[in-house]
């Protein structure tokens, strides 16, 4: 009787390991097609940024010889790479690298105080604050713009680094999910430690902050982000090279008359560094954030 329902098992068998070795290759071509199209454009923008002749970049597009220098140069990185002049991209970039970090810096502390005060301090209509925190997120940014435009304007501080710090430091979205973090936490880290005297920013800085460092990746990876790729709103608070921004820096490549394809693909280039270091130095603790809450979900 057994040997009859080992010759039953054993042909069912390589149908069922068939199948699984054709969805497994079929698997493994799908996200090597996704990698490709996400790769690509960044390769196509390395090679580009190599070619010393904007109207070849041009021409080269939409053929393979786009993503294929001959006689590759570093010309564009190095006319781009001033810090005076008309090409002040050096100039550009640091000022943006200011901006990020003390933006990142003050938005972790700010914020990351502000969840700890919802979650933990004494505080009345908890759950009123919370609602306003979410109800102000759910407003976009471009719609007080305009507002902010005029007050900074009659603060006096246009055209000056404050302007594009100050008021992106503070964000509901980053004191909600520190606060959810926070939340998460045993209540019993908080009672040990008053029991041991320790004041509420002790505890706050020595124990809660420490515990948090997904969170804090998290938000660092997501304020830099956004700091990075501001626009909008350093077109409209600067007007002069002190303090504006490299995403400001880059439009500056497509004039009227004419297109700087080489220039602006190696300002391109050089402007991912910096967001993909930032990236990097947190990935470890980003992924474990998104993998704790999908296990807790």
């Amino acid at each position: 009787m057994s040997d009859i329902a080992l010759s039953v098992s054993q042909p069912n068998e390589k149908p069922v390991r068939s199948a699984a070795r054709t969805f497994r290759t079929i698997q493994t071509v799908c996200i090597f097609i996704v990698a490709l199209v996400i790769i690509s454009p960044l390769f196509l923008l390395v090679v580009a940024s190599l070619k010393d002749d904007r109207f070849q970049i041009l021409a080269d597009m939409g053929s393979f010889r786009a993503f294929w220098v001959s006689d590759p140069t570093l010309n564009n990185f190095k006319e781009v790479g001033h810090f005076s002049g008309e090409l002040a991209f050096g100039r550009y970039l640091f000022n943006s690298l200011l901006i990020l970090v003390t933006t990142v810096c003050a938005g972790v502390i700010v914020n990351s105080m502000a969840g700890f005060v919802l979650a933990w301090g004494s505080v009345k209509g908890r759950a009123a604050i919370l609602s306003i925190v979410i109800a102000l997120y759910v407003i976009p940014q471009e719609s007080i713009i305009m507002p902010l435009v005029i007050i900074v304007s009659r603060a006096g501080m246009t055209d000056t680094f404050a302007v594009q710090i100050v008021p992106w430091i503070a964000s509901p979205l980053y004191i909600f999910l520190f606060y959810q973090f926070f939340a998460q936490l045993p209540k019993e880290l908080l009672e040990a430690a008053q029991i041991d005297g320790a004041s509420i920013f002790r505890i706050y800085r020595s124990i809660f902050m420490p515990l948090s460092l997904p969170a804090v990746a998290t938000v660092s990876i997501l304020t830099g982000i956004e700091t990075w790729n501001q626009y909008l709103w350093p077109i409209l608070v600067t007007q002069t090279d002190y303090a504006r921004p490299i995403a400001v820096a880059i439009a500056t490549f497509f004039g009227q008359d004419s297109i700087y394809w080489d220039r602006a693909m190696a300002a391109s280039a050089l402007m991912m560094i910096p967001i993909l270091g930032l990236y990097l130095a947190f990935q470890r603790w980003f992924v474990s954030s998104f993998v704790g809450s999908a296990v807790k979900g």
